[in-house]
């Protein structure tokens, strides 16, 4: 039986939430192979600077910093991470030579960014050959050193044209270069749902006849939904909110407690997001591309902020809701009431939300096969 090896590790949590999925397919698929999954921050703890200064690790750090809204200045601060990073190079490969010592792995899977030199170094030092497959859950690279390393012998998985793109300028052979339709989204979101959706609505404390907004700032909730909340409570547009808080249960709390003008459902952590992203008719968030990909492909015109608090791996992503005629962006969430109200108007809303259904996203049952074709082509590699 093969043997595949999937890296992720829990930063924002899109990493796991993608590698799950993929290992989801790959057994409802009956592929013959062995799947062994690699949390790298496990594996990289006792190198890890941050967890020895503060005590937290270097992804929980990173979590916190969304949750609070700390990211003005992550452009200087993803430069700080790289220096530390290669300033530890040798010591991940000495721990990754180590970890790939007694296993026989047919193809390795990165789901990351950052880590793929020391991934590839450390694989092709111990088991020469064998090839590595680096999934990219960004719609763009954010060189140098996120995603792609120049002209390393591996191959590179993009769900967009502009990361195509940039794996042929980093030097990417051809036959390396692999394009799926999108991003990685849970297969649950392929699945029908046969809800009533005007039941399932006031089930919820929703009318059936108002528009309905779903609200998301990743797993780890963020204060900028309850800003999001109040401004569009605070004005007479006739819509109603669903809040997703995810693991924030402080937020969820503050939020059930408030007093609201328009119907509003809170929810926190939920394995349900098809269904809710159903009951709704549009999305507000940040340009996540987990949040954005899952959207679109339940038909949901999206409403996304960009400025210099977003993230830098994630501004590509508010150009391509532009440029897919898939929503608004916003410079700031103080413009949020005229983006739905334009959101809303005349035929706008058709539009995009046809163009959002014309977006056939299926890279998660794309992906296999690649996967098989690299191991079959390990001859050549």
């Amino acid at each position: 039986m093969k043997q595949v090896h999937m890296v992720f590790f829990d930063a924002g949590g899109g990493h796991r939430s993608a590698a799950m999925a993929l290992k989801r397919v790959l057994e409802k698929q009956q592929r013959p192979w062995e799947v062994c999954m690699l949390n790298l921050q496990e594996l990289f703890d006792s190198l890890d600077i941050f967890r020895k200064i503060s005590g937290l690790r270097l992804q929980d750090i990173y979590n916190i910093t969304l949750k609070k809204g700390w990211t003005l200045g992550s452009p200087q601060l993803m430069r700080a991470m790289h220096g530390i990073i290669r300033m530890y190079h040798q010591p991940q490969l000495r721990l990754l030579t180590e970890y790939w010592t007694g296993k026989k792995p047919d193809l390795v899977v990165s789901l990351i960014p950052n880590f793929n030199r020391a991934l590839h170094q450390s694989l092709q030092r111990r088991h020469p050959g064998t090839p590595m497959m680096t999934v990219m859950t960004d719609l763009a690279d954010y060189p140098p050193h996120f995603w792609m390393e120049r002209r390393q012998p591996q191959y590179i998985v993009c769900g967009t044209d502009r990361a195509v793109e940039q794996a042929r300028e980093m030097g990417f052979p051809e036959q390396r270069v692999l394009k799926t339709s999108g991003m990685i989204v849970n297969p649950d979101f392929y699945e029908p749902i046969d809800i009533d959706r005007r039941a399932a609505r006031q089930a919820l404390g929703l009318r059936d006849d108002l528009p309905t907004g779903l609200v998301l700032f990743g797993g780890h909730g963020s204060r900028a939904l309850n800003l999001v909340a109040r401004r569009v409570d605070a004005s007479e547009l006739p819509v109603q909110l669903i809040l997703i808080c995810g693991h924030n249960q402080k937020l969820a709390d503050k939020l059930r407690a408030r007093q609201w003008r328009m119907p509003v459902h809170v929810e926190g952590f939920t394995r349900e997001m098809p269904k809710l992203m159903y009951l709704a008719d549009f999305f507000i968030g940040k340009p996540g591309p987990g949040s954005i990909s899952e959207a679109v492909r339940m038909g949901l015109p999206v409403i996304v902020e960009r400025n210099a608090w977003t993230l830098p791996q994630e501004r590509y992503n508010a150009e391509w809701v532009e440029s897919e005629g898939v929503g608004i962006v916003v410079p700031t969430f103080k413009n949020l009431v005229e983006a739905i109200e334009r959101m809303l108007a005349g035929g706008e809303y058709e539009r995009f939300r046809g163009n959002a259904n014309a977006v056939n996203n299926r890279a998660v049952f794309e992906i296999p096969d690649l996967m098989e074709q690299a191991m079959a082509a390990r001859a050549a590699y």
